[in-house]
C-alpha cells in the first residue's frame, strides 16, 4: 500500500513539475494548481483504494493513519516549491516523515516563536499534532490550525486539512461544517470550490439518511 501510495506522490510531482518547467507556469500560479493536485490526491486517498490488488490475493496491511509523508508532501504542494523553507520547518518534517510527530511539533514550536507570522509553519504544527493524536483534533491542533487561517484566510490549507481530520474521526458534522466555512471565505473561481462543494453535498446526503447524525 505504501508504495502505491509513493507512485502517486510521484505522478503527482511529476506533474506539478511538467507545469512548472515545461509549460511555463508562473510562479503566483504554483500554490493554485498545487491546490488542485493536493485535493485530486487526498479526493482518491478518501474514496479511491490505492493498496487494492488488481486480482483477489492475501489480505493487505492497512494503515490505521495518513503517513506522515503524505502529510508532508500534501502539506508543501499548497506553497511555492522554489521558496526557501526556514531550517526548523525542514527539520521538523524530517521527523514528520518518520511518523514522529511529537518531535515535529516540538521543533516546530520552537521555531514558531521566532517566526510567529509563518503561514506554513502553523499548518505543519496542526498537521503534527494531530498526527501525534492519531488523527484526533486536539485543542492545542484547532488552534494552530485557526493561526494558520487568520494569517491568510485565502489559503485552503487550514480548514481542507481540519475538515479532513474531523472526517476521519467520524465528526461528519464538523468536517462538513469546516469545509462550508471554507467555501464561504474562497472566491467564486477558487480551484478548489468544485471538489469541496462535492464533498459538503455528499456529507449532507450522509447526515440525512443518518439519525444518529442529525
Amino acid at each position: 500500500m505504501i508504495g502505491a501510495w509513493l507512485a502517486i506522490l510521484a505522478l503527482a510531482l511529476v506533474s506539478f513539475a511538467i507545469a512548472a518547467f515545461t509549460l511555463n507556469l508562473p510562479q503566483r500560479g504554483f500554490a493554485v494548481f498545487g491546490a488542485v493536485l493536493l485535493l485530486g490526491l487526498v479526493g482518491y486517498s478518501w474514496q479511491g483504494s490505492p493498496g487494492q490488488q488488481g486480482s483477489p490475493t492475501a489480505p493487505d496491511i492497512q494503515i490505521d493513519r495518513q503517513s506522515g509523508e503524505e502529510m508532508v508532501e500534501a502539506r508543501r504542494a499548497l506553497f511555492d516549491p522554489a521558496r526557501p523553507k526556514p531550517d526548523y520547518l525542514m527539520l521538523s518534517d524530517g521527523f514528520a516523515r518518520r511518523g514522529q510527530f511529537d518531535d515535529a511539533a516540538g521543533l516546530l514550536r520552537k521555531g514558531l516563536r521566532d517566526n510567529p507570522e509563518h503561514l506554513e509553519g502553523w499548518l505543519a504544527l496542526g498537521m503534527a499534532l494531530t498526527g501525534h493524536a492519531d488523527g484526533f483534533v486536539t485543542p492545542a491542533a484547532n488552534y494552530a490550525y485557526g493561526k494558520a487561517r487568520a494569517l491568510d484566510p485565502g489559503n485552503p490549507g487550514a480548514d481542507f486539512f481540519l475538515g479532513f481530520a474531523f472526517l476521519q474521526t467520524g465528526e461528519v458534522r464538523a468536517a462538513r461544517n469546516t469545509w462550508a466555512r471554507l467555501i464561504e471565505n474562497s472566491p467564486d473561481d477558487a480551484p478548489w470550490r468544485p471538489e469541496i462543494e462535492q464533498r459538503i453535498a455528499r456529507l449532507d446526503q450522509m447526515i440525512a439518511n443518518a439519525p444518529m447524525l442529525q
